[in-house]
């Protein structure tokens, strides 16, 4: 899951109406759901880290730092469930790229690489939007899969990402064919799964993170080598931040 920052506050007060962020955090974030990664040119919402539909986080239902962008999926599986910061990790203070892996038939595990102290709180994100889900399967009356759900949705990128590598490495030191993969990446979304992909490329890499609104800012990434650090350098110094 792409780290990010978000930065601080566009105002110096908590906003009225809570959809008028939506402009500041895809200027920021990208048109992609924080969690699922997924580019969502329409319907992408305004989304609530602790859920304002319980009494106890009323007061944050205009509060800039308590404010990702979440797809409709996303959000429907979320809903108001209550997130406990210290419990759970976050995209915004929490480098959860290392948090997991991502596989070509979808899945998405914890990394073996996550501490005993660290993995309940990862597997407290998956299950949160329900990044765990098993995949829906369609099949069109030729037969074809349909790429419905967010699982398969992973697969057909997957393959997409697989291509644009195989044009890339077919044309060493061609800056034209990375920067047409960069932008395939950018329409697409699904971040963490192109970094996989291209994870012997520290040039590609690179170009990714800087690609991607508010990833290189996280400081989640090593600026040369494009690994991960950790634990997250939490540059907003958010609430319960820096856990991983």
């Amino acid at each position: 899951m792409r780290p990010v920052q978000r930065g601080g506050s566009p105002q110096a007060t908590d906003f009225t109406d809570y959809s008028d962020a939506k402009g500041f955090l895809v200027s920021r974030l990208g048109l992609y759901c924080s969690y699922c990664e997924r580019r969502v040119a329409t319907n992408l919402a305004v989304e609530h880290i602790q859920p304002k539909g319980l009494p106890a986080y009323e007061p944050l239902e205009g509060r800039w730092d308590n404010f990702l962008l979440g797809c409709v999926n996303c959000n429907s599986t979320k809903k108001d469930k209550d997130l406990v910061l210290a419990d759970t990790l976050l995209p915004d203070r929490d480098n959860t790229f290392a948090a997991f892996d991502y596989f070509a038939d979808g899945r998405i595990e914890l990394s073996a690489l996550v501490p005993l102290v660290n993995r309940a709180m990862a597997a407290n994100l998956l299950s949160l939007v329900g990044l765990d889900n098993q995949i829906s399967e369609f099949l069109d009356e030729n037969g074809k899969q349909v790429a419905l759900d967010r699982v398969a949705q992973r697969i057909e990128v997957w393959g997409i990402a697989l291509e644009a590598k195989r044009d890339v490495d077919a044309n060493p030191g061609c800056d034209a064919v990375r920067l047409g993969a960069v932008r395939t990446a950018q329409g697409h979304g699904f971040f963490s799964i192109w970094m996989t992909v291209f994870s012997g490329d520290e040039d590609m890499r690179n170009r990714l993170i800087d690609a991607f609104p508010g990833t290189k800012g996280s400081g989640c990434f090593d600026p040369v080598t494009s690994q991960p650090v950790q634990p997250a350098p939490n540059p907003d110094k958010l609430q319960d931040g820096s856990k991983f």
